[in-house]
């Protein structure tokens, strides 16, 4: 392990330059390379003169500084708390070091960002006048928060623990020995790893929600409890076993779908530059916080829990037992098929038609399904089609951004079809087509009147929509990040989702 030690006092004879000492010696004997940079002695402007801190040249010390971060595995920032932060001399010197394209990088488009010092963690060590409690709980910790999320964090660097001592002014030389031992105690603690075996589940832990990509859920839910209340009418039915049973069938397809969909599409998720929370996979994979084989486990374990689920489904359900298997069945064939081969649906044009589908008729026919009603039945499937046609526009539009990635790995999108310009207008023709059937709906009181009263919210996102994608088609952008445009259609969905399911419920 290699450890660098930034004392960020201006003064090296100061008791921050004894805790840094002391903490180096600890480390040393925990049996790690160390190495120690101390800012008052670097010749280097603090200030910034040019717009962008990559058109100022680099002093000597600090492009040692950065290949010094760079050897590092372990950062060990000590320094004095005054007003209520860091010195001005570790401000200037983070301001200068910390450059675009050494510390992180902007996503193409300039709407995000990625850290670029994954890997590594850091220590805080850090002493002030102000009783530490009263900094917490009073202050905030400003200038932790800031250096250890605003800074560190922000370009990768996890996890970053603190250590604070005070009030200095009022210790006397046993409390400051004591402090000194704990700080060389705190060194030592690297004999046994840089991260704690706790911390290391926490990333773990971490690392599984975010590749559940959970933001795209809620939705499903809706559909699906949509079906169950066209089979049994009114809110009883969320007190049933049954209802609770089948969603978690769906909650571990779900899960199964977009792990699998991390491995398949793991050749273009590398290649993305403009990946976000809506497009680029999760970037588990990418990132490095999980592995290949672990998300395949993962796969196996959601695959193994769905038919465990299901037979404890149709053990306490009152439908056909073929019929629940035979639904769920094709829903699943359906969700996995949209990257995993043979049919790699999302390669071959379809992808976009599968995640409307399966996201509308498919979760909501099992619900139907689940709760006693027939395949026959006209329900599941008059209340299904609003909710397809207002869904598709927004699966459209997620693959503008991959476009370029999805064409390069060799995966046929709608956009990369078509070409982004073609993939608006027919987002475009399909959010009209959504509008137009929710008045339909609610003039004919199809679908047994559950769309009622929707063309009020409805057709003016819809006027919306058309005018951002129109004026998106007409402009002169290329293919990139749409995150607006991508919420104002996923915000249209909700009205097909939301007032089906209140009219129902009631």
């Amino acid at each position: 392990m290699n450890v660098l030690v930034i004392l960020g006092h201006p003064r090296v004879d100061s008791f921050c330059g004894a805790l840094a000492e002391a903490f180096g010696a600890g480390s040393r004997a925990a049996g790690v390379e160390v190495r120690r940079l101390d800012l008052a002695t670097l010749d280097f402007d603090a200030h910034l003169h040019t717009r962008s801190p990559n058109d100022q040249p680099l002093e000597d010390d600090l492009r040692q500084a950065q290949e010094l971060i760079l050897w590092a595995d372990h950062l060990v920032f000590v320094y004095p708390t005054w007003w209520g932060t860091a010195p001005a001399l570790l401000k200037g010197f983070l301001d200068r070091l910390m450059t675009p394209g050494f510390a992180f990088r902007t996503t193409e488009g300039g709407t995000g960002y990625q850290g670029l010092l994954q890997g590594r963690s850091a220590q805080l060590i850090t002493t002030m006048d102000t009783p530490p409690l009263v900094h917490r709980l009073i202050y905030r910790q400003p200038g932790r928060n800031a250096l250890a999320r605003a800074t560190l964090g922000f370009c990768g660097v996890r996890p970053v623990r603190s250590l604070v001592f005070g009030s200095v002014k009022q210790a006397d030389d046993a409390q400051r020995q004591a402090w000194l031992d704990r700080a060389e105690q705190q060194g030592r603690a690297l004999a046994h790893g840089r991260i704690t075996p706790f911390e290391q589940l926490g990333h773990k832990a971490a690392a599984w929600l975010r590749s559940l990509r959970l933001q795209f859920y809620p939705m499903s839910w809706v559909a699906y409890a949509i079906g169950a209340l066209a089979a049994s009418p009114g809110g009883q039915v969320f007190k049933t076993p049954v209802f609770w049973i089948g969603y978690l069938c769906l909650f571990l397809l779900e899960v199964a779908t977009v792990l699998v969909n991390e491995v398949v599409d793991l050749p273009t998720d590398q290649r993305n530059r403009y990946f976000s929370t809506f497009t680029g996979g999760s970037r588990v994979l990418v990132d490095g916080l999980l592995g290949v084989r672990e998300v395949k486990r993962g796969i196996t374990a959601a695959l193994l829990g769905l038919v465990a689920s299901a037979a404890w489904l149709v053990s306490v359900s009152t439908a056909p037992a073929v019929a629940v298997l035979a639904t769920l069945g094709m829903l699943a064939v359906f969700a996995i098929g949209y990257t995993a081969p043979p049919l790699k649906l999302s390669y071959r044009g379809l992808g976009e038609l599968d995640v409307a589908a399966t996201h509308s008729i498919g979760v909501l026919l099992c619900g139907y399904v689940f709760l006693g009603g027939t395949w026959s039945d006209p329900a599941p499937w008059l209340l299904s089609v609003p909710l397809l046609l207002a869904t598709y526009p927004s699966i459209i539009l997620a693959g503008i951004p991959d476009l370029e990635s999805d064409a390069s790995a060799g995966k046929r999108t709608l956009a990369v079809r078509l070409g982004h310009k073609n993939a608006l207008r027919l987002a475009l023709v399909f959010v009209l087509l959504a509008a137009a059937a929710a008045l339909v709906w609610e003039v004919l009181g199809l679908g047994g009147g559950a769309y009622d009263g929707i063309v009020w919210p409805v057709l003016p996102h819809a006027a919306l929509l058309t005018w951002l994608l129109g004026r998106r088609i007409r402009g002169k952008h290329v293919p990139g990040r749409i995150d607006g445009l991508i919420v104002a259609t996923l915000g249209y969905v909700i009205w097909f989702g939301l007032i089906p399911l209140l009219r129902l419920a009631s």
